[in-house]
């Protein structure tokens, strides 16, 4: 796992601007603390700058990794593990390649030189990789199918700007360091845009999508998308060829050079994950290392909800007794999550003001601790999308409200409702991002994108339209929470349920199956009951825990008491005051909580970014 940035210019030398290359590159540090390397094309018109996080191939695999051809040169960036490697370096070998090293990194621009853009319809794995093509004078962008990792470019006069990260290319003087309307629209209204960011005029490359930057523009080619197809299995060949997927990713995304573990929650996800790990390691003489995360006295505080019905820490306790992991539990406080410090940590991490609060702040505190210890984890992120988790999926209520179901009123949500938090705002900009409005536009482009099977009814066709906006939506603000704060800290994260064979196929099978025992995730329930405790596998669904110390919300009011102190703060050009100091002074409940960390959130960013806002 890498950061990568770049400049590219058709009219200017960018080579005489080494410093500024170097400070794009520099913002990536934190993916890639192990080593740092720029290139720039002799003719002046490409700069590429690269981190790297060793995984595999420690000695080799320096980047940028160029090749030279008889008509130019060809180089590489490149951020990501392509879990088929081994096959594909074979297959290039057939064809006469010569491997002068031994991970994926080779194979990915040897593959672009025998294939072309073609070479992203072969990869399976989680990357983002730009090639200068000297050839033909081109950037190349490809981002893999699902979005795992995270890729921005920002068009400039006479070429573009790219990065990992939104940082990457707010370190060029060229970048547009402003947010407008629709960037907190985005950032306000619950949803996730393919291709926007919440900066002006930047751009993310598309999941799935192959952007070509030349002297006469951009081009995109999307070269996957999720699509639709009869499902002919029957249940009992759905379950083992579920199992049979579970297995072949598991082993592919176990290879690493460096230590390995698995975030464990007690969940079916992770437990299913740590499950295949163990037998797998174990099988060739190794133990398998877990981490959870737990709360000071959250024994003493629980009180369970429909979110969270039950704590972790006893099913974690189950599954490290059956499975035999080498356990340790990262135990948090108020005091951790609540830190200024932390929360800047976590903004910096995502150059956004994001409103999942203290969740946010338990994630990276957790992935700090595990990092100590490791450098890839695999998490049990995305099966829910996948496998129908959620409340809103199996209501088809919400299905059927006309409107994201995360966002339906039978999901808890008022009708017409103004996005998340956006009761914070001033109600003056709240009427000029007119969220109800955005919301209901970007429903029905995602809606359109939707594919149908001939003779669908309408219960089959609002199932099928749940599981693309799920995955296509919902699950790609969940990956790129766990990219930043996992790269924060230099961690790897790789995420099994997002093999894009295992979505495509568990997309298509009907409801029925995916239901098929009245509850949540049961084809993945059935598919690895066999190697889980039977707490475990029959334990209702909990969400990310969430700290339920009351300590928690008095901290969050002290906090937010002091910055209305402060009256001139540009916070209050976005936040109503009025509503600050009622939570301050009164409000209890859900709403409260959440709305005063979206309003430090946004201090903090503001304080750490200093952008313009275009407000009108």
């Amino acid at each position: 796992m890498c950061g990568i940035a770049g400049w590219v210019a058709f009219q200017r030398h960018v080579g005489r601007e080494q410093h500024v290359l170097d400070a794009m590159t520099g913002t990536m540090s934190c993916r890639g603390p192990d080593a740092a390397g720029t290139w720039t094309d002799p003719r002046g018109h490409a700069a590429l700058g690269h981190r790297r996080l060793a995984v595999i191939d420690l000695d080799g695999g320096a980047q940028p990794m160029t090749l030279d051809t008889p008509a130019g040169t060809l180089a590489l960036v490149y951020s990501g593990e392509v879990y088929n490697y081994s096959e594909l370096r074979e297959e290039l070998r057939r064809r006469g390649h010569v491997f002068r090293s031994a991970g994926d990194t080779e194979v990915v621009l040897r593959g672009y030189l025998e294939w072309g853009e073609a070479v992203a319809d072969r990869l399976n794995g989680m990357y983002a990789f730009a090639v200068w093509d000297a050839r033909s004078a081109k950037l190349v962008m490809i981002r893999d199918r699902m979005g795992v990792k995270p890729l921005y470019y920002q068009p400039t006069a006479d070429g573009v700007l790219f990065g990992s990260e939104p940082k990457a290319l707010l370190a060029n003087p060229l970048a547009t360091r402003a947010v407008g309307l629709d960037g907190l629209r985005e950032l306000f209204g619950f949803v996730k845009t393919p291709g926007h960011a919440i900066w002006a005029d930047m751009r993310e490359v598309r999941p799935g999508t192959v952007t070509t930057v030349g002297a006469g523009g951009v081009r995109e080619h999307v070269y996957w998308t999720l699509s639709t197809k009869e499902h002919t299995d029957d249940l009992t060949t759905t379950v083992a060829h579920v199992r049979e997927l579970l297995e072949d990713i598991v082993a592919r995304q176990l290879v690493a050079d460096v230590p390995l573990c698995l975030l464990l929650s007690g969940g079916l996800d992770s437990s299913a994950l740590t499950a295949l790990s163990a037998r797998r390691l174990a099988a060739h003489g190794n133990k398998a290392h877990s981490f959870a995360v737990d709360f000071a006295g959250q024994s003493d505080n629980y009180v369970p909800d429909a979110a969270r019905p039950t704590p972790d820490a006893p099913y974690v306790r189950d599954m490290v007794a059956h499975v035999g992991t080498v356990h340790t539990d990262v135990v948090l406080d108020t005091g951790s999550l609540a830190d200024p410090t932390v929360r800047r940590a976590v903004i910096t991490a995502r150059d956004m003001p994001v409103g999942t609060g203290d969740t946010d702040a338990s994630l990276y505190r957790l992935l700090h601790a595990v990092r100590r210890h490791s450098t890839v984890a695999l998490s049990g992120e995305s099966a829910d999308e996948v496998f129908g988790g959620y409340h809103w999926q199996r209501s088809l209520e919400a299905q059927q409200a006309g409107t994201f179901p995360w966002m339906s009123p039978a999901n808890g949500f008022p009708p017409g409702t103004q996005g998340r938090d956006g009761s914070v705002l001033r109600p003056e900009l709240l009427d000029a991002l007119d969220l109800p409005g955005y919301i209901a536009d970007r429903y029905a482009e995602a809606v359109a994108e939707v594919e149908h099977v001939p003779g669908d009814d309408s219960e089959a066709r609002a199932r099928r339209v749940t599981s693309h906006l799920g995955i296509t939506r919902f699950m790609r603000t969940l990956l790129d929470r766990m990219d930043r704060l996992s790269m924060a800290v230099g961690l790897e994260v790789r995420v099994p349920f997002c093999d894009h064979r295992l979505v495509e196929y568990v997309h298509n099978t009907p409801w029925a199956m995916k239901s098929f025992d009245g509850r949540e995730k049961s084809l993945l329930r059935a598919a690895v009951r066999d190697v889980l405790p039977a707490s475990v596998a029959d334990r209702v669904k909990s969400a990310y825990p969430s700290i339920q110390d009351p300590g928690y919300l008095t901290v969050l009011r002290g906090q937010a008491k002091e910055l209305l102190v402060e009256p001139e703060h540009p916070v209050f050009d976005l936040v109503s005051k009025v509503w600050m100091e009622e939570a301050v002074n009164g409000g209890t409940g859900p709403a409260v909580r959440s709305g005063l960390e979206r309003c430090l959130n946004l201090a903090t960013w503001l304080d750490a970014h200093r952008p313009r806002l275009l407000l009108t």
